[in-house]
């Protein structure tokens, strides 16, 4: 554990690069009062790395002023790594293979606490939990950091007098956990899954009965969500086995992708302390299953009058204007946005004709084929646009910031969509990309996305994906030794 106390004798690192807003401080302070109440013997330092995945220490409680106003030392790798936590950048060479002194060697990064995220963590004994954001010992943002990516698209929109406000609707595995695959032949990288059993019979979507089954497991969950103050508002029985539906309050700015990354990490640990898995991962390649989706809610509020821009005047119109011009930048930018919105290899086998997932870049009223569904009516401050494609394991402070520079792209070029659609899956509308390898290459070929997160974080993303790529290429599969084994 190495806490930064470079700035020991002088200025904190906070105050030194004026990192925290008038919230923040007063936030730190509060938090500092209520850990010594509480009697926290330890607090967890958190950072969302580029999959939007959970990394950082934990801090004994006496260290906790120190560590949010100098900040903890974290190893630059971690920024280097794929999903199976493989290095895929040469870390040694000069510039850590990113063309960056402070790349160089494995150096560390500094990971600040923002205090307003501050929460206890029910589960684990006199525990807190802190999100950070992530800076160089210069003070410099690390330009991978993905929640500063996404504060800087609020910060675009708050530029033209809106605000951001989003819903989740998030689909996920609850399964019993039978064996944890922990013999050390499992343990490569990546280890063996979990072998794992049913709670609960499918293909009864919202019966009471299954929800029954599926209630002692999820009741633990359930309450401890809410015990972590995040606004639930749904628990429901998906379509499939052991298949489950978590729905969100609305959220403006930041809030909904903070929730997202800390409801996937509180929803693994609470069921492996309790003998079940959790997965977010699209389809598990197991019997009978069903593909998961994450459906984002979306919509912008005008800062002058805290009103809902996308509310359509009459009922005959299926947005306003503005909405429609956010709808037809989602729309031209859906294919390159597909990276952000469903960045696994398995994500892309969801979208399939004629299943509730989408296959094609297109818009309808209360439409659940089409990629986007509108949900609005004339004085309907709940108006909003349903974007159906993403996963549930997308990093979401990518996923919210590429839907928001691709609106934004339709309202600066007043761009308008081509008709909504009744039979989504009928149509000759432009189809989503077919794989993520697809999906990158509609990446290399769309503009804005190198020009809005910057070409040094899109090169960085493409190089992780290849890499990713490559190994699944690489490996031979169940299907090819089936279909050439014995024939050849």
């Amino acid at each position: 554990m190495e806490l930064n106390t470079g700035s020991m004798g002088r200025a904190s690192f906070v105050k030194q690069h004026g990192l925290w807003n008038e919230e923040q401080a007063d936030a730190a302070t509060r938090i500092e009062k209520l850990a010594n109440e509480q009697d926290l013997e330890v607090v967890r330092l958190s950072f969302a790395d580029q999959h939007g995945i959970l990394r950082g220490k934990t801090i004994v409680a006496r260290e906790l002023s120190m560590a949010m106003r100098n900040g903890c030392a974290m190893v630059t790798t971690l920024l280097a790594k794929d999903t199976s936590h493989k290095t895929v950048y040469p870390w040694f060479s000069e510039g850590g293979g990113f063309g960056m002194e402070e790349m160089t060697g494995g150096g560390d990064f500094i990971m600040v606490p923002d205090p307003t995220t501050f929460k206890i963590l029910p589960w684990a004994e006199k525990t807190g939990w802190i999100l950070c954001d992530i800076y160089f010992p210069n003070g410099r943002p690390v330009p991978f950091s993905t929640r500063q990516i996404m504060r800087d698209a609020l910060a675009k929109l708050d530029a033209r007098g809106f605000d951001y406000v989003a819903g989740l609707e998030v689909e996920f595995h609850l399964f019993k956990l039978e064996d944890p695959s922990l013999r050390p032949e499992q343990g490569g990288q990546p280890a063996e899954p979990p072998t794992v059993s049913l709670l609960a019979h499918g293909f009864q979507y919202l019966t009471e009965q299954r929800m029954d089954e599926l209630e002692p497991s999820l009741e633990k969950i359930r309450r401890h969500l809410v015990d972590l103050d995040l606004p639930l508002r749904t628990v429901e029985v998906e379509f499939g086995p052991s298949q489950v539906e978590i729905t969100f309050d609305p959220g403006q700015g930041l809030d909904p992708a903070d929730t997202m990354v800390l409801f996937r990490s509180a929803v693994k640990q609470i069921a492996h302390r309790n003998g079940l898995h959790a997965t977010f991962m699209c389809r598990p390649n197991l019997p009978n299953l069903f593909s998961s989706g994450w459906h984002l809610h979306q919509s912008l509020r005008r800062k002058s009058t805290g009103k809902n821009a996308f509310i359509p005047k009459a009922d005959k119109d299926i947005l306003s204007p503005l909405g429609r011009q956010f709808v037809a930048g989602l729309l031209k930018h859906a294919r390159a946005a597909s990276v952000f919105s469903t960045p696994t290899i398995n994500g892309y086998k969801r979208f399939q004709p004629y299943s509730l997932a989408p296959d094609r870049a297109l818009w309808g009223r209360d439409n659940r084929g089409a990629m986007l569904r509108i949900v609005s009516g004339a004085g309907d401050a709940g108006s909003r646009i349903e974007n159906r494609v993403g996963e549930p394991a997308a990093n979401p402070y990518l996923y919210m910031a590429s839907q928001i520079y691709s609106g934004l792209d339709g309202i600066e070029n007043e761009l308008k969509p081509a008709t909504p659609v009744d039979a989504p899956y009928d149509t000759d509308a432009p189809p989503l990309p077919r794989s993520l390898l697809d999906a990158l290459f509609a990446l290399r070929e769309d503009s804005l996305f190198a020009e809005k997160f910057g070409r040094q974080f899109v090169d960085y993303i493409l190089h992780i994906k290849e890499a990713e790529i490559s190994r699944f290429f690489s490996t031979v599969t169940d299907w090819e030794h089936k279909e050439y084994f014995e024939i050849f």
